[in-house]
């Protein structure tokens, strides 16, 4: 069975209801992710909120921010209970749990105007991921993590000095979840592509010039990292300034 997990932050579901509409139609992943959705659950547009194949959470607070998650109904017979971590603020996570796998929306702050505040949210996620180390580790992180993690992930032409998103104690923070049992398929699985982007500034054509950041992540425990297949950024799709993630498993 192929299990696909994909992930997208829209920025904005109202702005890209179709383009999210026409995603989920293509792509058909059994679970999907949502950041920076920007919409309280009662705003989502009709036709995103009845969606008749998956069970969703709809977890916003208005203009900002902002989190979803949407399983297939076919994968579980009833509504799933999604959980939100005690670390959550500004509607910044939600996770499920389904067929024993633990899977979790994220959207990371961006830290300009609390890095403080991004660092507490990231070591919690990481001591998250860190508590189940005697577990199985059947767990996925998706999301807009915010974070470079290499000087790689960013085209050498962004690359400034002590800039938010690349700065040594954020990036550590991000190893040291990643080493806390969790594989970076985009980068295990495409270990050579220096222009593996998921990211643009929206300006310049910088996306059509493949100058970007790969700041959006399926980080995936090691049982099911041996299992994946692939892990694709659709870089040409939608017109949000971030592209999808899918990862697909052979489970």
């Amino acid at each position: 069975m192929a299990l696909t997990v994909g992930t997208w932050n829209v920025n904005g579901i109202r702005a890209r209801e179709a383009q999210v509409r026409e995603w989920l139609e293509l792509s058909r992943p059994e679970i999907f992710c949502l950041q920076e959705i920007k919409a309280k659950p009662e705003q989502i547009p009709e036709a995103l909120g009845a969606l008749a194949d998956y069970w969703v959470a709809w977890h916003g607070a208005g203009g900002y921010s902002g989190v979803a998650l949407g399983v297939r109904r076919d994968l579980v017979p009833g509504r799933p209970e999604f959980l939100h971590p005690a670390f959550d603020f500004e509607t910044r996570a939600v996770a499920v749990r389904v067929s024993g796998i633990e899977v979790s929306s994220i959207y990371v702050p961006n830290g300009g105007k609390d890095f403080d505040a991004k660092m507490r949210f990231l070591a919690a996620l990481r001591d998250a991921v860190a508590s189940d180390r005697e577990g199985d580790r059947r767990r996925i992180v998706c999301g807009d993590l915010n974070v470079a993690l290499e000087d790689r992930d960013i085209h050498v032409k962004e690359r400034k000095p002590g800039q938010i998103g690349a700065r040594p104690e954020e990036r550590a923070l991000l190893a040291e979840l990643i080493g806390a049992g969790l594989i970076d398929l985009g980068r295990a699985l495409d270990p050579d592509n220096d222009g593996l982007f998921t990211w643009w500034p929206p300006w310049r054509n910088m996306r059509q010039r493949n100058i970007g950041w790969r700041i959006d992540y399926v980080l995936a425990g090691a049982p099911l990292a041996e299992r994946a297949v692939s892990c694709k950024v659709l870089a040409d799709f939608g017109t949000s300034d971030h592209a999808p993630v899918l990862a697909t498993f052979d489970v």
